[in-house]
């Protein structure tokens, strides 16, 4: 069996990469804002959260304030460096994306809503930066200087 490959299908296959990479850069830009914004409300007042009793991952309010203000901060930073699609920010990405998962989780009890959405968001983040090869994703400074 063999394989034909298109000779037109490069620069669009090119094109759909670095608009994918675009899209997990602007999610992971949202997804740090909102941690960010939420580890400050529950750091500053814990009265708009909903409290559980006998929940198993039981922390403190405060103690999910810092960890989603954490992971919001590196979040923000990491993706810039998706823009330049930088093999270590896809890595981070993925990797923080998938905490932010984690402790939103964890944090489910307190924050319904916001959480299954920041899952979501983030699980789109995960299938955006690994869906793209390598190769794919780099312009050549041939083809960016017009020749």
């Amino acid at each position: 069996m063999t394989a034909t490959h298109l000779g037109g299908s490069g620069p669009s296959l090119r094109e759909w990469a670095t608009g994918v990479t675009v899209f997990a850069a602007i999610m992971l830009i949202l997804a740090g804002v909102i941690d960010i914004v939420r580890g400050i409300a529950e750091i500053a007042d814990d009265d708009i959260f909903v409290t559980t009793r006998n929940y198993v991952f039981a922390f403190d309010l405060t103690a999910w304030g810092w960890i989603h203000l954490a992971l919001g901060v590196l979040a923000f930073v990491v993706s810039f460096g998706l823009f330049v699609a930088a093999t270590w920010a896809r890595v981070a990405g993925v990797c923080i994306a998938a905490l932010v998962i984690i402790a939103n989780f964890l944090s489910l009890p307190y924050y319904p809503v916001g959480s299954i959405v920041m899952i979501a968001v983030s699980g789109f983040i995960v299938w955006a930066l690994c869906v793209m090869r390598k190769d794919d994703a780099g312009v050549s400074v041939e083809s960016s200087a017009g020749v």
